[in-house]
């Protein structure tokens, strides 16, 4: 049986695209809370679990032993516009281990923020691997393996030592098992699984609340989430949707979106992970989906969901900038969460 529709985009009052998708809400005990569609089905999460493939930076004492404060640690778990302060930050972060842009095997491309990626080409200059919104994540990893003394060449491939820690991260804090039958590769050259949508959503109340983990791993998920939500320009960038989440509600809210219309998110005032695949793989659809959730769980607050219910409905301007359309949640999306 197919995803249901969760949101509908309208150009004036006709549906002019709908998009399908499924949701997991689960609480740090394992309890399913809600699910909309198939929960499940294996998903890659992509950069959406950035923060639980921080763990190790954290854990090894890399972050401490380089003097990492809330900024390099959100950055270590961020995908991140290519503005000038992203990739000055993730320059400083890779010097603190004595390394440079040169150590990266990220690859390269333009910043996603406009205004970067235009003052680069005026500058006459070319995108270099620190432009790369995994940058940060990158320079963390390698921070890892210098403070580990771990050889650093080839970090980005299954079975390094690295990598085996990331994995090694992700399957305890999911649940779900992380082997060579759901490995792929992702866009920034490291190792990705596809496991159950669920997962992800318990893997995030686990973050969230701590609930199952050691001293170590529960200090580090903290410190982690809590960087993100402190500095969530460092997390995304200018106008992005996980920075518009995060600002929303200082410090009750952690958001992170990943490629193919996957974001993760949590609320630890309540205990709660969430996770959510848009079919199709739109960005935007994802984001509203997101928006939609979180203003729902967060209902008590009046004024802080009708800020999330806004960003969920958002509108769609013309080039002259007036409004032709919305996002809109569909009855399937508003029933389901009770």
């Amino acid at each position: 049986m197919a995803n249901p529709v969760l949101i509908e985009v309208l150009r004036g009052s006709i549906v002019e695209s709908a998009h399908r998708g499924a949701v997991a809400v689960f609480d740090a005990d394992g309890k399913l809370v809600w699910e909309i569609g198939d929960t499940s089905k294996p998903v890659f999460p992509r950069s959406a679990v950035k923060a639980i493939q921080a763990l190790p930076l954290v854990e090894t004492g890399a972050a401490d032993a380089y003097g990492f404060g809330n900024r390099e640690l959100a950055l270590a778990c961020a995908s991140h516009s290519g503005e000038p302060a992203h990739v000055e930050l993730a320059r400083a972060m890779l010097a603190k281990a004595g390394l440079d842009k040169s150590a990266l095997e990220c690859g390269a491309h333009w910043p996603s923020n406009h205004d970067a990626e235009i003052a680069l080409a005026r500058a006459g200059d070319l995108p270099n691997a620190l432009h790369n919104n995994c940058s940060g994540k990158h320079s963390g990893f390698l921070c890892t393996c210098v403070h580990s003394g771990i050889g650093h060449r080839g970090y980005v491939k299954a079975g390094h030592a690295l990598q085996e820690m990331v994995r090694d991260a992700m399957q305890a804090v999911t649940g779900a098992v992380h082997g060579p039958d759901e490995r792929a590769t992702d866009g920034c050259s490291i190792p990705t699984y596809a496991v159950p949508l669920r997962s992800f959503a318990l893997g995030f109340a686990r973050m969230a609340t701590t609930n199952g983990f050691g001293p170590e791993r529960a200090k580090a998920a903290k410190r982690l989430l809590g960087a993100c939500m402190a500095e969530p320009f460092f997390v995304a960038g200018t106008g992005r949707a996980d920075l518009a989440l995060m600002e929303a509600a200082p410090g009750r809210i952690f958001a992170k979106g990943g490629a193919e219309g996957v974001h993760c998110s949590a609320i630890p005032e309540l205990g709660l992970g969430i996770a959510i695949k848009c079919d199709d793989g739109a960005g935007r659809a994802g984001e509203a989906m997101a928006a939609a959730v979180l203003a729902r769980l967060l209902r008590a607050d009046e004024a802080l969901a009708a800020k999330l219910a806004g960003m969920a409905n958002a509108p769609i301007e013309s080039r002259v900038g007036a409004k032709v359309g919305a996002l809109r949640p569909t009855q399937a999306l508003k029933a389901a969460i009770n």
